[in-house]
C-alpha cells in the first residue's frame, strides 16, 4: 500500500460548523513521494495564495488608486469650474442684484413717503392759514353788516324821533293857537255868570294880558 503523507494548512479559516479534515498528499506509487521540504513550500504557497488584504490598502494598486483619484479631481475641477461655480456665481449676482433692487425700492419708497408727509403737512398748514383768513373775512364782513344794519336802525329811529317831533311841534303849535280861542271862551263864560255878558275883545284882552305877565 502506498504511504500516506497527512498535513494541516495554516492559516486557512474553516466554514462555521465544520470539522477540520487533515489535507492528505497521496503520491502516485511509492517511488514517487514528495519530500518533505517540498511539500511545506507548497502548503505555505497555497497558504499566501488565499490571505486577503483590503485593496485600499494594498501597495501593489496604489498606482491605479492615484491614477484614478487624479482622473475624479480632474472630473469634479471640471465640473466644478464650468457649471457649479458659474450657477452658483449667476445665483450669487442675482441675488445681489434682487438685493440692491429692494433695497433701491425701499429708499424710493422711503423718498416718497417722505414727500407725501411733507405735502400733507403743507397742505395742512395752508388749510389752517385759509381757515382762518375766511374766518376773519367772515368776521369782518358780519361785523359791517352788523355795522350797516345798526346805522340804518339807527336813520331810520333818527327819522321816526325827527318826524314825531315835529309832529308834537306841530300839534303843540296848533294847541297853542287854540289855547287863547279856549281861553276866552273860558273867560266870558266865567265874567258872564259873574258880572253878566262882556264882549269878545274884552274877554281877549283880559286873556293876552294875563298870558303876558
Amino acid at each position: 500500500m502506498a504511504p500516506i503523507i497527512v498535513a494541516q494548512a495554516e492559516g486557512i479559516e474553516t466554514a462555521p460548523g465544520s470539522v477540520e479534515e487533515p489535507i492528505e498528499f497521496e503520491s502516485v506509487g511509492g517511488d514517487h513521494a514528495l519530500p518533505e521540504g517540498a511539500l511545506q513550500q507548497e502548503i505555505q504557497v497555497a497558504n499566501e495564495s488565499h490571505t486577503e488584504i483590503f485593496p485600499p490598502f494594498d501597495a501593489s494598486t496604489f498606482p491605479s488608486q492615484i491614477l484614478w483619484l487624479l482622473i475624479t479631481f480632474a472630473a469634479l475641477y471640471f465640473v466644478m469650474k464650468r457649471i457649479a461655480l458659474p450657477r452658483i456665481s449667476d445665483i450669487l449676482e442675482e441675488r445681489r442684484d434682487r438685493i440692491e433692487g429692494d433695497l433701491a425700492e425701499a429708499e424710493r419708497l422711503r423718498q416718497k413717503t417722505d414727500q407725501a408727509i411733507a405735502s400733507y403737512e403743507a397742505a395742512l398748514a395752508e388749510a389752517r392759514s385759509n381757515a382762518h383768513a375766511i374766518a376773519e373775512a367772515s368776521r369782518s364782513e358780519s361785523k359791517a353788516k352788523l355795522d350797516a344794519a345798526r346805522a340804518k336802525v339807527e336813520a331810520n329811529l333818527a327819522r321816526k324821533v325827527t318826524s314825531s317831533e315835529e309832529r308834537i311841534a306841530a300839534t303843540k303849535a296848533e294847541a297853542l293857537g287854540h289855547v287863547g280861542e279856549i281861553a276866552t271862551e273860558t273867560a266870558q263864560a266865567v265874567v258872564a255868570q259873574l258880572i253878566g255878558n262882556v264882549s269878545d275883545k274884552a274877554a281877549r284882552d283880559a286873556v293876552a294880558k294875563v298870558s303876558k305877565e
